[in-house]
């Protein structure tokens, strides 16, 4: 394995492009960003013979995935008019990967976020909340606010020192404890309305060719903020003062078939103003990773509700 160092002593491992031979139908040519001395990768899709009234839709992923989770929801976003980023979060996809856990802070991921934004000079978005990119971002909702115009979230969460329930238990202690992770599988295994087929797999895992790429993965779970001893317990409730003042539109499109998340999603639409009158969805042959499961029905519906 090699590995360089930041300025900042951040040591760090960086997947061999060759690793993503195995990507198919995700035919983009990434960008980069340098972040505090780590290379972040980035797509930012638009139709150069679109309108310019179109919108700035930022797609974070969550983890273990990658950029190639938007696979399905980046055309059909991109033909209606709309700019589209897909940013690789620090340690996954073809971004640069800490090797050491610690390295892989709460905190940590909103300032490279909030970096990441500065630097692309982001401003008016429409950012879709998933997973561990809901986490981050509706973290930088509640810090930047005016950044954002609207918010989509589907399937996750933004914990204050409490148990998101039994799924989450589950997965935090699989997570922590199996000797080998394998993250193709692992996603494959959330689809409810789809197989995920040998190629997704693969996709899913070419950024982590052994187990030295993985501490991101391995790590995200063990700082989801669920027990009042959590770092980012008072920053997340701060987020939440933010958030149940927030009157710009605010939609959601939620799998109920997720064991892990699948609970949540009225939590938001009650408890922020924004929700209120919105063209809210449920998938019930929606898993974790609804991107997956129903990428076409969340594009459709974000472009319908935009365009209104």
């Amino acid at each position: 394995m090699d590995t360089d160092t930041t300025a900042a002593g951040i040591e760090f491992v960086r997947t061999p492009e060759d690793r993503f031979d195995v990507v198919e139908g995700f035919d983009y040519t990434p960008k980069y960003l340098d972040i505090e001395g780590l290379r972040m990768a980035y797509l930012d899709e638009a139709d150069a013979g679109a309108a310019s009234s179109g919108h700035t839709i930022l797609l974070p992923h969550g983890e273990p995935t990658w950029g190639y989770l938007y696979r399905f929801m980046i055309p059909p976003l991109v033909a209606a008019g709309h700019r589209v980023v897909v940013p690789d979060l620090i340690g996954f996809g073809r971004s640069d990967k800490p090797v050491d856990r610690s390295t892989y802070t709460y905190d940590n991921h909103v300032r490279w976020m909030k970096s990441f934004s500065d630097q692309l000079g982001l401003s008016g978005v429409t950012v879709l909340c998933q997973d561990w990119g809901g986490l981050i971002h509706l973290r930088i909702v509640g810090e930047e606010p005016d950044r954002f115009d609207r918010i989509v979230a589907g399937n996750t969460g933004l914990p204050v020192g409490e148990s998101l329930g039994d799924g989450f238990d589950f997965w935090l202690n699989m997570s922590q404890t199996a000797p080998e992770l394998d993250c193709g599988q692992l996603v494959a295994g959330t689809a409810r309305n789809r197989t995920l087929t040998e190629a997704d797999v693969a996709a899913y895992n070419a950024p982590f060719p052994t187990e030295d790429f993985m501490a991101g993965v391995r790590e995200f779970p063990a700082i989801v903020p669920i027990t009042p001893q959590h770092p980012s317990v008072a920053e997340n409730k701060a987020a939440w003062a933010t958030l149940e003042k927030w009157d710009k539109p605010f939609l959601t499109l939620w799998g109920t078939a997720d064991p892990v998340l699948g609970h949540l999603g009225q939590g938001f639409i009650d408890r922020i103003p924004g929700a209120t009158g919105q063209p809210h969805q449920t998938f019930e042959s929606g898993g974790h990773f609804i991107q997956d499961d129903h990428g076409p029905d969340l594009a459709e519906a974000i472009n319908t509700w935009l365009a209104s």
